[in-house]
């Protein structure tokens, strides 16, 4: 569970042979405010998963609930087929936030170097991160003067720096140009290729649809559809279209 008390059994049957994390049943209540209601999905080992719909459809709650950083009313969480308690979740997984803006008064090239100490067993190294994320005219930069398109790509290459198997990341494309968003796109899906599963809160449709392998798409705390882009066609009953026609017909 996510804390709080679950009044749920966690069902191991619904762990198929490749899944890396399932959700079962995560709801979250804030007052009268229902922001999670009966979430379930599941993360296949080495997918690309988007988690996808509108600001304020619960993506920032359910993933701050599926890191342990927020109690849940109700739900559990599996990693590799065992129930994993909210203490122990970042073992198995690391969730960088949108818009957080750690230490300010450090300088870039500070902060990449701190995190590769931190996680000295990660198989990614900073080098390799600065080229592609644009980073070395801002190595010297405070973090505090950063853009926000320049402070996304910093945390980016601190969230790729981590050796978790599990990489959540929260609207990672927000505040990049076009260019730099396909850039990131690129340096994601060769760090999947590579074997890391990520798990990605994306509002953009488009850059939804064009990144990830499969979807999961909320709408007002509630799971309408899960899959690929052909079977989420097939769940909207629609013979063709993108994803914007098939979460409106969802919806």
């Amino acid at each position: 569970m996510c804390g709080g008390v679950s009044l749920i059994t966690f069902n191991s049957s619904l762990i198929t042979k490749n899944m890396l994390l399932s959700v079962q049943e995560i709801s979250k209540r804030f007052g009268r405010q229902q922001a999670l209601d009966g979430v379930s999905f599941g993360v296949r080992e080495g997918d690309v998963m988007g988690l996808i719909g509108p600001n304020g459809a619960g993506k920032t709650t359910l993933f701050e609930c599926i890191a342990g950083l927020l109690p849940a009313n109700r739900g559990a969480v599996a990693f590799r087929h065992q129930r994993l308690a909210p203490t122990r979740r970042k073992d198995a997984l690391f969730y960088m936030p949108d818009g957080i803006l750690p230490w300010a008064e450090q300088t870039v090239g500070w902060a990449l170097s701190f995190f590769e100490k931190l996680y000295p067993h990660s198989p990614t190294r900073a080098a390799a991160l600065v080229e592609p994320l644009k980073l070395t005219p801002l190595l010297n930069a405070r973090i505090a003067t950063l853009s926000k398109g320049e402070r996304k790509r910093v945390l980016l290459a601190l969230a790729l720096l981590t050796p978790q198997p599990l990489l959540m990341l929260d609207e990672p494309f927000d505040g990049l140009d076009l260019r730099q968003a396909r850039d990131v796109m690129q340096l994601l899906r060769s760090h999947a290729a590579s074997g890391r599963t990520l798990l990605l809160s994306i509002h953009q449709l488009v850059d939804a649809a064009r990144v990830c392998d499969r979807l999961v798409l909320l709408s007002a705390g509630r799971v309408v559809g899960e899959g690929t882009l052909d079977e989420l066609r097939a769940q909207a009953r629609l013979s063709e279209g993108g994803l914007e026609e098939i979460f409106l017909a969802l919806t």
